[in-house]
């Protein structure tokens, strides 16, 4: 989701503003990679030698920023010092719990019961040692019938003990924390566990300014239109706090994509990407970390009315750091589509083909076809490409059971979008309505993805389309306080505004829009808000 890093700095920076190279040249110049005092301050007293105390705290402190390959590589290299150090042994069986991320493999599973269990057996000398090594063999207690969600939950309850025993601990708060949202990413009262977890790490945030764990998952537990400005204060900061993850670099774009800040974010993953690319040739890191920066850079550069810089990070694509062929295609074609679909390219979208990979991984690809195809009043093409869509996500939702992942039982939200405009372009509008609208309550539910096109935004686009601005013109305003400064979401209800004869909001959100984008910006539709500004 292999390039040479000195290319990969040369072409990301050469998209952005002169001063971020200076910038993240800065955070590498002077400084040892990997060392604590670029990962944050993490102070974790435990019961081994004074030899593994240094070693230890560096590895809970890349493992605060998901830096999970070195985290794990650190840990070993504790447990090498001192065998008989149970907290090194945790380390080595929680590196391997990637929460937010992946689900740990049968593989990874019996090796945590293997650590934890070691860990047990050493007799961690202290309680609040025990009450994490405790956490940890609840998560991979020995049973092959419990559930990904189970074990979760096991562990998140053993965390809860040993933080109403030790409130003010910034460790134990900040790991009860990430459980927490770990539980609200797998639907177990989201809200109401994102707003908990929230709760626990602003106080932990004032007293430890410093802290990787706790600025990195209070960012995680905003992350949602409603709770976004609650994580920017955490997202201002933990850049500054670890500048020597790759990871730390990027979590800030979380909420900048979320309050619409696009150059905050477009700084922030210039460079992310670039630092993982050096991680990824040092071979610390993979290669996500770069494709995930790319991801956000390509949106926000979007969303800021930069085509060009945008087609250039889909092409940049295809040289990341250590990424398989297929990787690489996967992430290139998922870009591709989304960036056609975000520019109304409705021919470009519909003439998108299938990479040769498995098919639940075209589902991005043929969900532009689909859209494309449809918008373009190619009802034939449209029909072909839901129905390898519908193939595709089911693939998708087979191989998620199967890797234990919780799977909902309504309908997602691309194949909803997709029958919802083959409907559209069949002259069904009320089912097509009625589809979308569902989509996009399905999608607003657990706050959505940031960097993926609204389902509201295109039940918008329909009511436009059968000239009904008064009711495309709410739903704009609906997307734009949930996903605030959205490019097409100002272009659309300026243009529903106006017509509605509501000249003054016409100009107002033509204004912003114009705002938003540097005066380089290359999207065609600024044209249309210039003229309009230039007749007020």
């Amino acid at each position: 989701m292999a390039k040479r890093f000195m290319a990969s700095c040369v072409l990301l920076f050469a998209l952005a503003a002169g001063p971020l190279m200076c910038v993240a040249q800065s955070s590498q110049e002077g400084s040892t990679a990997g060392s604590p005092a670029h990962l944050g301050k993490v102070h974790f007293p435990t019961s081994c030698s004074a030899a593994v105390q240094p070693v230890f705290e560096k590895a809970v402190a890349l493992m605060h920023s998901f830096q999970y390959q070195e985290a794990q590589q650190t840990f070993d290299q504790a447990a090498s010092l001192e065998a008989n150090c149970a907290m090194a042994h945790w380390g080595k069986a929680m590196v391997l719990h990637e929460q937010l991320w992946t689900l740990p493999d049968k593989k990874a599973l019996s090796k945590g019961h293997k650590e934890s269990e070691l860990a047990q057996k050493l007799h961690p000398a202290t309680p609040k040692e025990q009450g994490f090594v405790t956490a940890a063999a609840a998560y991979y207690q020995k049973n092959s019938k419990i559930s990904y969600s189970d074990r979760n939950k096991a562990y998140s309850a053993a965390l809860e003990k040993l933080h109403e025993q030790m409130p003010d601990d910034v460790e134990v708060g900040s790991f009860y924390a990430l459980s927490l949202v770990t539980l609200a990413e797998d639907d177990v009262d989201s809200l109401e566990n994102q707003k908990k977890a929230i709760a626990i790490l602003q106080p932990l945030l004032e007293k430890y300014p410093d802290h990787p764990g706790v600025a990195h998952y209070l960012i995680h537990a905003a992350d949602r239109p409603e709770l976004a400005a609650l994580g920017l204060e955490a997202a201002r900061r933990y850049a500054a706090i670890a500048p020597d993850s790759p990871h730390a670099l990027h979590m800030p774009s979380h909420i900048f994509v979320r309050l619409g800040l696009w150059q905050d974010s477009i700084t922030s993953n210039i460079a992310a990407e670039a630092s993982a690319a050096r991680l990824a040739a040092e071979h610390k890191a993979e290669s996500h970390y770069q494709t995930h920066a790319m991801d956000f850079l390509n949106y926000s550069y979007l969303q800021s009315g930069q085509e060009a810089k945008a087609r250039e990070v889909i092409r940049h694509m295809d040289h990341v750091v250590g990424a398989s062929d297929d990787t690489r295609m996967q992430h290139h074609a998922y870009l591709a589509a989304r960036t056609a679909i975000e520019l109304h390219r409705w021919k470009e979208a519909a003439a998108i083909q299938d990479p040769p990979l498995r098919t639940d991984q075209l589902d991005m690809a043929r969900w532009a076809r689909a859209i494309g195809a449809a918008r373009s009043g190619d009802v034939n093409g449209a029909e072909f490409a839901v129905g390898a869509l519908t193939d595709s996500v089911s693939e998708r939702r087979r191989r998620a059971r199967k890797d234990g992942y919780t799977v909902s039982s309504e309908k997602p939200s691309d194949l909803a979008e997709a029958e919802a405009w083959l409907a559209f372009a069949k002259g069904k509008t009320e089912d097509a309505l009625k589809e979308m609208r569902e989509a996009a309550e399905h999608q607003e539910k657990n706050g959505g993805e940031s960097v993926s096109v609204p389902a509201r935004e295109m039940l918008a686009d329909m009511l436009m389309e059968l000239k009904r601005p008064r009711e495309a013109l709410a739903e704009y305003r609906t997307v734009l306080k949930n996903a605030p400064n959205r490019f097409d979401a100002l272009l659309g209800a300026a243009r529903a505004a106006h017509a509605t004869g509501d000249t003054s909001e016409a100009q107002i959100l033509y204004t912003k829009l114009a705002d938003d984008c540097p005066l380089s910006a290359d999207r065609p539709e600024l044209a249309e808000a210039r003229t309009a500004m230039a007749q007020k």
